[in-house]
């Protein structure tokens, strides 16, 4: 069964006064595309997660968020207080060159400056780390869990597109040999509005008709198609069908449609082309989301 790239898991859980949040979003991509947000004091274990991630998601543009809150307000930053005197005494200096006063209306701008806030990193402990590791991968456990079910919704959808262009494929037959001789009314018509003094070889003419017709004979590619479906439909149900293989597929499919399209030399097979062609089309966007 198809798996799809988009998904989404959360978890949360607790470890001591915090409460820990993780969200995981996944969707469509060409290759793993990792983005992962979490607080500073994880920040060096991000290495970690990344192979999390990677084992467990395969495939899409992946964004984890790991989100912490600490009852009581406690604050997890400290004033660099000889960082904060330095740039104060400059500012004093600076303004006694240029004669002018300062107040001390400015000093909350000055905890805006680069290093004047620092973090006090706490040391994470084994017992945090693990219940960080079993909240992520309940997270990953949700989103490969949405993948499948939205997965299982591609699946049907492809099939139905897939039967689509089986059913107009067949609608050609009855047309063709109203094809063959419109052809030949067509041809003959010319003929005789190029004037009564044509003569015409009838021999040569009929080998002429079975040259110009065989051009058009659409019968290989109609086989062909036909086998390009069948390898779809069989890929689609494969335990190990992907997005990338069922899209190579669809373009030999593509292929065939199109020279039967060029082939067909009938409006009403042209018709049809577009019909199976638009189908084709939906499937195409379909696979885009296909693991």
């Amino acid at each position: 069964m198809i798996t799809s790239m988009t998904g989404f898991g959360k978890s949360i859980c607790r470890f001591g006064d915090k409460t820990i949040k993780t969200e995981i979003r996944s969707l469509n991509s060409k290759n793993l595309d990792l983005n992962i947000k979490t607080p500073n004091i994880y920040r060096e274990r991000e290495s970690i997660l990344r192979n999390m991630l990677s084992s467990a998601m395969e495939r899409g543009k992946v964004e984890l968020i790991i989100s912490l809150e600490q009852e009581g307000g406690q604050t997890t930053c400290a004033i660099n207080k000889p960082m904060l005197m330095k740039y104060y005494q400059e500012l004093k200096d600076v303004a006694a060159r240029l004669d002018t006063q300062i107040s001390d209306d400015f000093l909350p701008d000055l905890l805006r400056l680069p290093d004047v806030l620092r973090s006090q990193q706490e040391e994470v402990s084994a017992e945090e780390w693990e219940v960080i590791e079993l909240s992520v991968k309940e997270a990953i456990d949700q989103a490969n869990e949405y993948r499948r079910s939205e997965g299982e919704h591609l699946y049907h959808d492809l099939l139905k597109r897939e039967k689509i262009i089986r059913t107009l494929l067949e609608e050609i037959k009855p047309l063709e040999k109203e094809r063959i001789n419109s052809v030949k009314e067509r041809i003959y018509r010319s003929l005789k509005e190029m004037g009564e003094n044509v003569k015409v070889d009838e021999n040569r003419f009929e080998q002429e008709i079975i040259f110009y017709l065989e051009k058009l004979d659409i019968t290989e590619e109609k086989v062909r198609l036909r086998k390009h479906l069948d390898y779809f439909h069989e890929t689609l149900q494969a335990t190990d069908a992907g997005g990338k293989k069922l899209g190579f597929i669809s373009q030999e499919i593509g292929r065939e449609i199109n020279t039967i399209g060029s082939k067909a030399n009938d409006a009403e097979i042209q018709k049809i082309v577009v019909q199976m062609k638009d189908e084709l089309e939906k499937i195409k966007e379909q696979l885009m989301n296909v693991l």
